[in-house]
């Protein structure tokens, strides 16, 4: 007898050929399997030797370095400002920059070649503006060389100075973290171009612009800045302490309240949520395009940003007409992506409105999974720690190394600008030419024979470590969550240390598949990094050909590392709750049906539940630390 074939029996030959084989319902299935093997065991070894050589390449760079040496000024021959165990600069504690003009012709490359010009250390920076086209006879004003005595010298001014033994000019400056740095921003554009009247000129005669001395003082004082910023950052951080922990306490109890209201309000508080949202989009948009209208009349209102430049004043950039329109164009552009989606994804929003309930009712019974997240907090933060304090100790590794600047062609036998040197030597031979031998930096055999792969190896140990611990928090409340969706009733049958037994199995037989999914995303991160420093190099060719192509490949590599980690998610999901390898588990995330898609689907919504947890407490937290003081 032929068999009836009917419509169900078509809509699941599709379903079957369109989503994967369905898997069958299994009443005896009750979560997370307890027998289970190590999963992936390579990777774990082979990650457990990348570490190990992590932290040998950091003892190694902590023995070799002294982060002194990048933070404290230090002059051309190496000698830190106002070190007391030398002579020549003891009570010498500021950086003096001869030509600061000079720094201009570099750019942002000033930041990593440093600036090529003589640089010595002073005991206070210059209160009064002097050049040597002004004053020819006073030979007191000089700022010299060390070995330089201008009072006894023959030489005239002129002489001393076209021998770039000693600085043609110096303006009124401030000390900037140990730098003179010429207040420019504050003066007048004609008292910068000239000096009682005269012109103000280089050592080689050729008279100074205003561009040309903004331009050198830009990029020194931009990253002066923003070490200032760090400091007072971190000092912040030091002296609000008990702030943080009263906000941290504070945003628990508002998270709790939030998620018991969640359990029976759902509904109400994500509509009128949306609501709340898009009437404070549209006063935002009013706000911000009243205050462009009003900002019309105001003098200097209509500055550009590069007028500016970087500074930790806001109002400076809140006085501007421009900041105020990108505000309202900004603004305006959200409002009216989230009146579309609310217009066409109405359907959805009510899904995930249930999915939220659910979610929170998951949270209620899990409660450990709400303080879970601390732990992987903690580890990202002592792995970011670790790489910026192995980076640093890298950078100042070794002795003190020179570079050439101001040679000419065929004048210094070999050397070129930009050769390496050893300042006596070069000056002995070389000295007479105006070619000077500078000091750019620390290092030794290890900083320069291997910088690059050290520094290379290290940031791709940051990214791989990172993506590790946050895999082992995705697998470890995907595990909990798996516990509450397979439990028949609810909470008799749910765990009651679920995140403890979720720990227990990834930390004991997973480690392995953590470590292969990590390393896809840090490999994929690589060379998105390098597509940028390429990107970066490009934008001074003019070949639009290789930009296009540089733009589509970073498109693609971008596109590829979301790719990645949505499949490593669904992966640590079907690895917690089966126990299989990455790579088996991965295939049944993307080709497997209904049960399966169910269960990557509400673990994956448990786990956002509890991170939202955690963005929502250490968002209250951090903004205690600025709000408060204030």
């Amino acid at each position: 007898m032929a068999r009836v074939v009917n419509e169900s029996d078509d809509e699941e030959v599709e379903d079957k050929g369109k989503y994967g084989e369905p898997v069958k319902f299994d009443p005896n299935f009750h979560g997370p399997i307890k027998n289970r093997s190590c999963t992936d065991v390579i990777c774990c070894l082979l990650f457990a030797v990348f570490v190990g050589g992590w932290i040998a390449l950091g003892v190694l760079a902590i023995l070799s370095g002294d982060p002194n040496t990048l933070i404290l000024p230090t002059d051309s021959w190496g000698n830190i400002c106002g070190n007391e165990a030398s002579s020549t600069v003891k009570n010498k504690p500021v950086l003096f920059f001869f030509d600061m003009s000079s720094c201009a012709a570099l750019g942002p490359a000033v930041l990593l070649a440093g600036c090529p010009t003589p640089q010595v250390c002073v005991e206070k920076c210059p209160e009064e503006s002097w050049s040597y086209l002004t004053d020819t006879t006073d030979k007191s004003l000089l700022i010299c060389k060390y070995h330089i005595n201008p009072l006894v010298d023959p030489r005239s001014v002129s002489e001393m100075v076209r021998a770039e033994d000693c600085a043609p000019y110096y303006y009124e400056s401030a000390n900037l973290i140990g730098r003179c740095i010429p207040k420019l921003a504050e003066e007048a554009v004609d008292s910068i171009l000239d000096i009682g009247g005269d012109p103000v000129a280089n050592m080689d005669g050729d008279n100074i612009t205003y561009e040309d001395m903004y331009g050198g003082i830009k990029w020194l004082s931009d990253t002066l800045n923003l070490q200032i910023v760090s400091q007072n950052i971190f000092q912040d951080f030091v002296e609000s302490w008990w702030i943080i922990l009263l906000a941290l306490g504070i945003a628990m109890l508002i998270s709790w309240l939030w998620i018991l209201l969640m359990r029976c309000l759902a509904w109400i508080i994500v509509w009128l949520s949306l609501l709340a949202l898009v009437g404070l989009l549209g006063f935002g948009c009013y706000y911000c395009f009243k205050t462009y209208s009003d900002l019309q009349d105001v003098p200097g209102s209509d500055l550009s940003y590069t007028e500016v430049g970087f500074t930790t004043n806001l109002n400076a950039y809140l006085a501007l007409r421009d900041t105020w329109l990108w505000f309202g164009i900004i603004i305006s552009v959200v409002l009216f992506i989230l009146l579309l989606m609310l217009l066409f994804l109405r359907t959805r929003i009510r899904i995930a409105i249930e999915l939220i309930s659910e979610a929170s009712k998951a949270v209620g019974y899990i409660t450990s999974a709400l303080f879970f997240p601390l732990i992987p907090f903690v580890l990202q933060i002592a792995v970011f720690g670790f790489w910026a304090v192995v980076a640093t100790y890298m950078a100042s590794s070794g002795k003190g190394h020179f570079k050439v600047y101001g040679a000419t062609p065929n004048c210094c036998g070999d050397f070129t600008n930009g050769s390496f040197c050893e300042p006596d030597e070069f000056n002995n031979l070389y000295g007479s030419t105006g070619a000077d031998c500078l000091f750019v930096g620390y290092g030794g055999d290890f900083y320069y024979d291997n910088l690059f792969w050290f520094q290379l190896y290290n940031l791709f140990m940051w990214f791989w470590a990172m993506f590790f611990v946050i895999a082992l928090g995705q697998m470890v409340l995907a595990g909990a969550f798996a516990s509450y969706y397979w439990a028949w009733k609810k909470p008799n049958d749910i765990p009651a240390f679920a995140v403890t037994e979720s720990f227990y199995r990834t930390v004991v037989y997973h480690l392995g598949s953590l470590a292969f999914g990590s390393l896809l995303i840090a490999l994929c991160r690589l060379v998105r990094v390098f597509l940028e420093y390429i990107d970066q190099k490009l934008k001074l060719s003019e070949s639009t050909l290789a930009k296009f192509f540089m733009k589509c490949l970073k498109c693609c590599f971008w596109c590829l590392e979301r790719f990645l980690k949505f499949l490593n998610k669904n992966a640590y999901i079907m690895v917690a709750i089966y126990g299989k390898n990455f790579c088996s588990s991965a295939k049944k995330s993307c080709f497997s049906s209904n049960e399966k898609h169910s269960a990557c689907f509400c673990t994956g919504q448990g786990y956002r539940f509890s991170s939202l947890h955690w963005k929502v407490y250490g968002g209250w937290s951090i903004g205690g630390v600025f709000i408060l003081p204030i």
